[in-house]
């Protein structure tokens, strides 16, 4: 398996709580439901979050992202109901969008396609009941060194989510298809880290939440300052805020 087996569940809560109040045109309360895909490099959460108050400055109200992770396990083993239920985490008001992400390995088989895809329908109508939209994280492939890596993965994937999307009537965040994209464009430019290429390095981490941005938000990333606070050179930056939009304008055209 491709996680560490680690059982703690991560939970960690960016900005502060907000007030309770009608569910915004720019949501600012978003939950995050993965893995370590999530986790790595100060959380994926915390990026789009950074990204939200930048481009938004004048929304009323505070932003409050929080992201539950457990390590190695599929979508179905988290408890989505508890997590909906803001007080269990010190939230005071409902999320507004729910985004789930499951296991990379979920697709590569056809049983775990269709738990996941089961998983997918029941969470979304569990989101859907508690006043949220439901979005699926699209993974991304394995490269080199990782020893299920295959050229055709993606593709798998994609089918995957976007087959569960429409099944659940929920958005998808093409994150695993930024990544593609960039990999054919610069193949020596490497989002994945070396060890192990799973697991997101910080390119791939901020490609992830540029797309996730756009598919929350809409519009450019154009004049985007946030670098993670200078370790992200700028022209990195821009090439991956650029990747991302194109990736996401893509999807949208296609998927309509």
């Amino acid at each position: 398996m491709f996680m560490r087996l680690t059982l703690a569940l991560l939970i960690t809560i960016g900005g502060s709580a907000a007030a309770a109040d009608p569910i915004q045109a720019i949501p600012q309360r978003v939950l995050f439901v993965g893995n370590s895909y999530l986790y790595y490099n100060d959380s994926l959460h915390n990026h789009v979050e950074r990204m939200a108050m930048e481009r938004h400055p004048n929304t009323p109200g505070s932003f409050a992202f929080t992201s539950a992770t457990i390590g190695g396990v599929k979508l179905k083993h988290h408890n989505i109901d508890w997590l909906l239920s803001t007080e269990n985490i010190g939230l005071n008001g409902p999320f507004q969008t729910v985004i789930m992400q499951g296991a990379s390995f979920e697709p590569l088989t056809s049983q775990d396609r269709a738990t996941f895809q089961a998983t997918v329908v029941h969470y979304a109508d569990k989101v859907r009941a508690h006043g949220a939209e439901p979005m699926l994280y699209m993974t991304h492939a394995y490269v080199p060194p990782h020893p299920r890596t295959d050229a055709n993965m993606i593709d798998t994937i994609a089918q995957t989510y976007q087959a569960a999307a429409k099944a659940a009537q929920a958005a998808v965040a093409p994150v695993g298809l930024a990544f593609a994209r960039s990999y054919q464009q610069r193949p020596d430019y490497s989002l994945h880290m070396t060890f192990d290429g799973t697991h997101p390095n910080l390119q791939g981490t901020y490609l992830g939440a540029c797309v996730v941005y756009l598919s929350l938000y809409g519009g450019n990333l154009d004049g985007l300052n946030y670098d993670y606070f200078g370790r992200l050179p700028k022209g990195e930056a821009r090439y991956l805020q650029k990747i991302a939009e194109e990736t996401v304008a893509d999807f949208r055209a296609a998927t309509q």
